[in-house]
């Protein structure tokens, strides 16, 4: 199985809401780097402790807009939403040995056009 697999695979467990099967595909050396806050997670089973017990409204959903990659490294783009928070996640992750060994995740926020370049670009919605 490809890393675009894979990580397909693990996004759908993660819709699961059981993050230890979604730990199962993190290897046993596993790091989870998040740049914006310098924080990492190291290991399946943080990583499945740190899902179950952050703060959320309801059952979480994981919606995969996109995964590209190759044999070794995929990149997610995901919406996330406890029904009341919503976010986006983009997520970098090398696989190895058919376990994914690191993800490096962003979490970007939203923020309104700045009036500026309004003459220059066109506005969607997703």
């Amino acid at each position: 199985m490809g890393a675009v697999e894979l990580v397909a695979a693990f996004w759908q467990r993660m819709q699961s809401n059981d993050f230890a099967y979604a730990a199962e595909l993190l290897a046993d050396d596993y790091r989870l780097d998040w740049p914006q806050s310098q924080e990492s997670v190291l290991g399946p089973a943080r990583f499945a402790q740190l899902n179950r017990e952050y703060p959320a409204h309801g059952r979480w959903q994981f919606e995969v807009l996109r995964i590209v990659g190759d044999a070794e490294q995929a990149v997610s783009e995901v919406r996330v939403s406890d029904g009341v928070q919503h976010a986006r996640a983009i997520t970098f992750s090398t696989v190895r040995a058919g376990k994914i060994v690191h993800q490096r995740e962003f979490w970007p926020d939203p923020y309104p056009a700045p009036a500026n370049r309004r003459h220059l670009v066109q506005p969607f919605s997703e």
